[in-house]
């Protein structure tokens, strides 16, 4: 049925929701998962009067990012392996959530995606957009959406 699962994560209550899900699916089907969280790049910005931030507080706060969303990644991989499913975590650095989810479950040979919604509907939607639908319509591999 599925041999890759790829699963993002934020962290968040809902995140934790699709990890679980993903990780009895793939204990289920005999695949692996791979646990992906997308670490933003520093925003700068060129307005004039904004304060200008001196590049190596950039690269602090970049990677002080990038080891917390490793930290992340890298629980969905024990509770994978605590399964006995084996799992591997990666990080990738974008500001293109949706971009980098599907170009990870590209580079990483996966054949589902299993991610959370918030369900967000209207104006919410329209205002904050909806990675989970990017995806969904961008993509090319099947993708389970959780609630």
């Amino acid at each position: 049925m599925y041999t890759r699962i790829l699963v993002p994560t934020d962290g968040s209550a809902l995140s934790k929701k699709a990890v679980k899900s993903a990780v009895e699916l793939a204990a289920a089907v005999g695949a692996d998962v791979v646990a992906l969280n997308v670490v933003p790049r520093y925003p700068t910005s060129y307005f004039e009067g904004g304060i200008s931030v001196s590049p190596s507080e950039v690269a602090r706060v970049e990677k002080q990012w990038a080891e917390h969303g490793q930290a992340l990644a890298d629980e969905v991989e024990k509770a994978a392996v605590k399964a006995g499913v084996k799992a591997r975590a990666i990080t990738v650095r974008s500001d293109l959530v949706a971009e980098a989810i599907l170009a990870a479950a590209k580079k990483n040979k996966c054949d589902l995606v299993v991610m959370a919604s918030h369900g967000r509907r209207g104006l919410k939607r329209l205002l904050l957009g909806s990675e989970t639908q990017h995806v969904l319509t961008h993509g090319n591999i099947p993708v389970l959406v959780l609630r």
